[in-house]
């Protein structure tokens, strides 16, 4: 019962663990959010703010590289440690600036912040040996 409790027969692989949080959080980011923001650039870029004194249209340029670019590095696990940061650093500025640390209601941080907590795993952790970076 406890080989069961354990899931002791399954095996056990950060490797693997990495590659599938790199995946998970890649294609995600990359289909669900980069994707929309650069097929609709103009449109994206009139209703995102003008932070730390860039304007709107650099900020969304800046959005959509490293949502767009900085993913597919990640999901190849290319520069891994680099993407990583970019976009946490993205993701930083979404939950703590643009959402205000909400994590409830309609204007909710959380998912920034999800995908904060995996990118800065992944900042440390580097990608692991399933990955571009490591061949």
């Amino acid at each position: 019962m406890l080989k069961l409790l354990h899931l002791s027969f399954l095996p056990k692989s950060a490797s693997f663990g990495l590659l599938i949080l790199r995946l998970s959080v890649g294609l995600s980011m990359l289909l669900l959010h980069g994707r929309g923001k650069l097929m609709n650039f103009s449109a994206t870029a009139a209703k995102f703010p003008a932070l730390f004194g860039l304007s709107s249209s650099v900020n969304a340029s800046l959005a959509v590289f490293a949502e767009v670019v900085c993913s597919a590095l990640l999901i190849l696990g290319l520069f891994t440690r680099f993407a990583s940061l970019m976009l946490a650093i993205t993701m930083s500025t979404a939950f703590f600036i643009v959402h205000k640390m909400a994590l409830t209601g309609e204007h909710s941080g959380e998912l920034a912040l999800v995908y904060l907590f995996a990118y800065v795993t992944l900042l440390f952790t580097g990608a692991g040996k399933f990955s571009v970076d490591r061949a």
